[in-house]
């Protein structure tokens, strides 16, 4: 990625979360925190799922986050304590190019 140090692994961390509201507010927070560079929050999507047992369908709202392996530990952590899931979905892939 340009500006980004060759050393340096970027990763783009996928997190869905219940509405709109909740994800513009996680996605700042993250953002002003220095855990990711970057917040895309999407268009809102249905989901299809297997939860304790049952097919579950919900409306999400997918955030992408662009950061740093070595800032991934902090980020996840601070999604974690402020998503309204039990067990959000945190998803984080490595950029090959970009």
């Amino acid at each position: 990625m340009s500006g980004v140090a060759p050393d340096v692994e970027v990763l783009v961390v996928m997190v869905n979360m219940p509405d709109p509201e909740s994800a513009q507010r996680i996605a700042t927070a993250i953002v002003e925190q220095r855990l990711a560079a970057c917040a895309n929050v999407m268009a809102p999507c249905r989901s299809v799922y297997r939860w304790r047992g049952e097919v579950e369908t919900a409306d999400e709202t997918p955030v992408f986050f662009k950061t740093t392996r070595a800032a991934y530990p902090a980020l996840e952590a601070a999604v974690r304590a402020a998503h309204p899931y039990e067990l959000p979905q945190i998803v984080a892939l490595p950029v090959a190019a970009g």
